[in-house]
């Protein structure tokens, strides 16, 4: 350590020093410009002051709105383990001027749109404003990483005073879509951790949660009209396994827990193919009547319904019934992917029939793109992965179109050749693989006007604990949260890879098993302050 950096350690300390003083002493000048936000703001104006948020903090938010309490109570529940402090949550029907005010008292302009708030901090007030609670929402996640780290875990008590830059930002997401994929089926994950897969989702500003519910391996989500789905087609997984399902309380409890995270949970059953599964559970499924043994390799398109048969289309329309009463989002994934096993013409008739079942139940499709050789229109999404013609093709019919390329999107693809985990038959996508790419500039002929949004799924063939699901997800994912979310000409990889880097502490304090890309410089909260004292940035 030079002398330099010593003298900068002591002036760190003494700085801490200084912020744990009374609050009439001066705190240091601030620079809301300087942050590390991602998804990046739209806007972000300083003011080069300090907020103190200590024990008498306070959560306002406009009286008799539900949806500004849910948003207070949650934001309180965020704060109450990491700062001991009370903090309560109040109704008011005036801007109280102090402590932390919840508010949709600003117009519904075209700038901030569906999903945009403000978010105003002064010395005295935080201030996050927006006419859409999912907007309010998402001003709550930005001010989570403006605070440090450590409002992540539960405080030891030493800290008694927390520091916020002061200044305006002005935010609105990109797309309206801003999805992941979970596939539970290859290898099933319980309740808990879909839930912590949804508080990292929503640190990070997604709204969709795509759940991949059955393939061959499994069926992961009860049906009372079959109930062998799961009692035998959810008995096992890649590997042997035990598998697993949801029952029905299980999936309304991820349903809540993710409409309380401002996300939709899209239902996927895979079909007619990747269907090995219910094919075992009940032979009338199969053209030759026999049931089909239970399958726990990781090979792809052998399976498929017999769609001559009528009583398939009496088992999709239970299945769709019974998940879509379960399920209050707009959308329902019939996959249609890698049927490879189905003639063609069988295919495109079976995808009309569901599309037709799906609308019944009032839900939109989603397909992955080869359903675009289906009849589609303006209802529907097709959900681009692999071939460009599909999409292009479910443009021209009218459709909606989620990017997500299997070459950049797919968390399951090693980072490099040297990654225990995952696959590489897409490529290997290291974190900026998996950032520089723009979802108008990736298909010619399919236009922004085309994209409802982006996903980036993960497969699980490989992935068996929370602790794999972290390891192929986390760095990546802030990176898909911000193509997603932040205008294409306000994202630069020299500028994420430092933002990136610089949440090494937060995810270590959320106890993440994090990838440590050597491309990205990691910093801790001390580096940081060191390296602004460098530039010049605190004086």
């Amino acid at each position: 350590m030079n002398i330099m950096e010593t003298s900068l350690k002591f002036l760190f300390v003494s700085v801490l020093a200084v912020f744990t003083m009374s609050c009439g002493e001066q705190y240091p000048p601030t620079n809301l410009a300087n942050n590390h936000i991602i998804p990046k703001p739209a806007s972000v104006v300083a003011t080069h002051g300090t907020f103190v948020l200590d024990k008498d903090a306070v959560i306002f938010y406009d009286a008799g709105n539900e949806d500004l309490k849910k948003n207070a109570e949650y934001l309180a529940g965020l704060l109450r383990p990491s700062t001991g402090f009370v903090v309560e949550t109040k109704a008011t029907s005036r801007n109280p001027r102090d402590g932390i005010y919840l508010t949709a008292g600003v117009d519904k302009d075209s700038l901030l749109g569906e999903g945009g708030y403000e978010l105003v901090i002064s010395e005295k007030q935080v201030k996050i404003a927006s006419p859409y609670p999912d907007g309010v929402f998402y001003g709550i996640q930005t001010v989570r990483q403006l605070l440090p780290a450590d409002i992540e875990f539960h405080n030891d008590g030493t800290r008694e005073k927390w520091f916020l830059p002061t200044g305006t930002i002005r935010d609105w997401p990109e797309y309206q879509y801003r999805g992941a994929m979970l596939d539970v089926s290859r290898h099933f994950f319980g309740v808990e951790t879909v839930k912590r897969f949804i508080d990292y989702l929503s640190l990070f500003k997604f709204n969709a949660l795509h759940l991949h519910l059955s393939d061959d391996q499994g069926w992961r989500i009860e049906i009372e009209s079959w109930p062998n789905l799961t009692r035998h087609g959810g008995s096992t997984e890649v590997g042997g396994g035990k598998g697993g399902y949801y029952t029905k309380d299980d999936y309304k409890a991820i349903v809540e827990y993710a409409a309380g995270h401002h996300i939709t949970i899209i239902p996927e059953i895979d079909m007619p193919g990747h269907t090995n599964a219910a094919l075992a559970s009940y032979p009338e499924l199969n053209c030759d009547g026999k049931a089909r043994e239970l399958y726990t390799g990781t090979k792809v398109g052998f399976s498929t319904l017999c769609t001559d048969k009528e009583i398939v289309y009496e088992f999709v329309d239970d299945v769709v019934r019974e998940i879509s009463e379960l399920t209050p989002g707009p959308w329902f994934h019939i996959g249609g992917d890698e049927s490879h096993s189905t003639e063609q013409d069988d295919y495109v008739r079976f995808i009309n029939r569901v599309r037709e079942i799906v609308n019944t139940y009032g839900k939109k499709v989603i397909g992955w793109d080869e359903i675009a050789h289906a009849d589609i229109n303006s209802e529907d999404v097709v959900q681009f992965w692999a071939r460009e013609k599909n999409a292009l093709e479910g443009v021209k019919k009218g459709a909606g179109v989620i990017m997500s390329p299997s070459s950049h999107a797919y968390m399951d693809m090693k980072y490099d050749s040297t990654t225990v985990l995952g696959l590489s038959w897409a490529g290997l996508t290291e974190v900026d693989d998996a950032y520089n790419w723009d979802p108008v500039a990736l298909v010619d002929g399919i236009e922004k006007i085309d994209i409802l949004g982006v996903e980036a799924p993960l497969w699980t063939e490989t992935i068996e604990t929370l602790d794999d699901i972290e390891y192929m997800t986390f760095p990546r994912l802030p990176g898909y949260a911000e193509i997603g979310w932040t205008a294409t000409e306000n994202r630069f990889w020299e500028d994420y890879k430092v933002r990136l880097g610089k949440q090494k502490e937060r995810f270590e304090a959320m106890d993440v098993n994090y990838y440590k890309s050597p491309l990205v410089p990691w910093q801790d909260e001390e580096d940081i302050f060191i390296e602004e004292q460098k530039e010049g940035e605190v004086k």
